[in-house]
């Protein structure tokens, strides 16, 4: 393992936002037992992890009957932060096995759905998929060792981290994952535009130790642009940010030609923004403006909180629809972002996530797994390993 180790974090201190509000270690521990058991073990209406065979997994969207890299790789974060070895070793080989793309202008990519016995659904890559399992990996070399093949797991991260930054290089068909020139990471390969929720510069402060030595300058800059462009993305007054962005931060109001929808409203992938800027500053401290958009949403949201009804929202704040289709997302992710926030409505959406329950119906997948994130993040279990 080359630069730095775990054991450069290891003294680190992480918040539990649930014990500051009173509530015990035995509460806390308890509680979080209960929705690992029902998320990866509990009944086919309640459980989003599927065994297959003797060593393969995969987690499922329910809501689209498919496994996507998004849900597979978070399942290997919630793993390693959980010391899950098994799952994680399966939902891996599961990923290698069928999603892991060898040939052609994705190769070295992994497909981004795919039916759940392995067929892909499409042959395009997805980039929040490859940074989160690059950052898996990395943690799993660090806390369990890395194996042999698959299991090599530093390797593997490093991999897939030169393959998101060298793609089309030297021959090789394909696009890179991010802009070389503005260090943005982009919503698909070779397109010119970004999504919010995409943006991680406490995964990027990681890659600049970890990956190739050649790219880790990039990734140190990638980290500093990103807070930088957060602080962009989310509206001054609202905090909102749009699912899909233009590199200056305002949304992505230009049609895409796989599809008809909207992607320039608060909705879906946008929830996530504010999770990351809490997960960001309690794992680095640094704050380049992004840190004020989680008061904002804090604050524009808390009504909808209090009435346990959310909105679909322009980022300026006016309505652009009737219910959310994630309301136990929002209110997970708006919770996280309390690590970052500083004002007065904090422990109020603490206590307001304490007292949700874990989705249920076939909408679950998305939700649950921010509920997780977010649970385990203001409980300070998701660490650097």
């Amino acid at each position: 393992m080359e630069g730095v180790t775990m054991a450069d974090f290891s003294g680190k201190v992480y918040r539990n936002m649930f014990a500051e509000i009173g509530i015990s270690q035995e509460e806390i521990d308890g509680k979080l037992k209960e929705i690992i058991q029902t998320f990866f073990y509990g009944s086919e209406e309640e459980r989003i992890y599927h065994p297959v065979g003797e060593d393969m997994g995969y987690l499922m969207d329910t809501g689209n009957y498919d496994a996507r890299t998004e849900g597979m790789s978070y399942g290997m974060m919630m793993c390693v932060q959980l010391d899950m070895k098994e799952e994680f070793d399966r939902i891996w080989k599961w990923s290698k096995t069928y999603m892991f793309m060898t040939e052609g202008w994705s190769e070295g990519y992994f497909a981004w759905s795919c039916k759940t016995d392995g067929t892909k659904n499409a042959n395009g890559a997805a980039p929040d998929g490859e940074e989160f399992y690059a950052m898996a990996l990395f943690f799993a070399s660090h806390r369990w060792g890395d194996g042999e093949g698959i299991f090599n797991y530093s390797g593997q991260a490093r991999e897939i981290l030169r393959a998101c930054l060298h793609k089309g290089e030297n021959g090789r068909q394909g696009h890179p994952m991010w802009n070389k020139e503005n260090h943005q990471i982009l919503f698909v390969p070779g397109c010119d535009y970004t999504d919010p929720s995409y943006h991680l510069p406490h995964f990027y402060e990681l890659f600049a130790l970890w990956a190739d030595e050649e790219d880790r300058a990039f990734w140190k800059e990638a980290a500093r642009a990103s807070r930088k462009y957060l602080a962009k993305a989310c509206h001054p007054v609202t905090g909102l940010n749009a699912e899909y962005a233009e590199f200056d931060g305002s949304p992505m109001s230009r049609p895409i030609p796989w599809t008809k929808d909207r992607h320039d409203w608060f909705y879906s992938d946008a929830y996530r923004t504010v999770a990351n800027i809490g997960l960001d500053y309690e794992w680095f401290g640094i704050d380049l403006g992004q840190r004020e958009a989680a008061d904002r949403i804090q604050k524009f949201l808390i009504e909808d909180c209090r009435k346990g009804s959310y909105h679909i929202y322009e980022v300026d704040g006016r309505l652009a629809g009737d219910a959310a289709l994630h309301p136990i997302g929002i209110t997970a992710t708006t919770a996280q972002g309390s690590l970052a926030a500083q004002g007065e409505l904090v422990r109020e959406w603490v206590e307001c996530f304490w007292n949700m329950p874990l989705r249920t119906g076939e909408r679950r997948y998305y939700d649950n797994c921010l509920y997780i994130f977010a649970f385990l993040a203001l409980s300070g279990k998701y660490r650097i390993w």
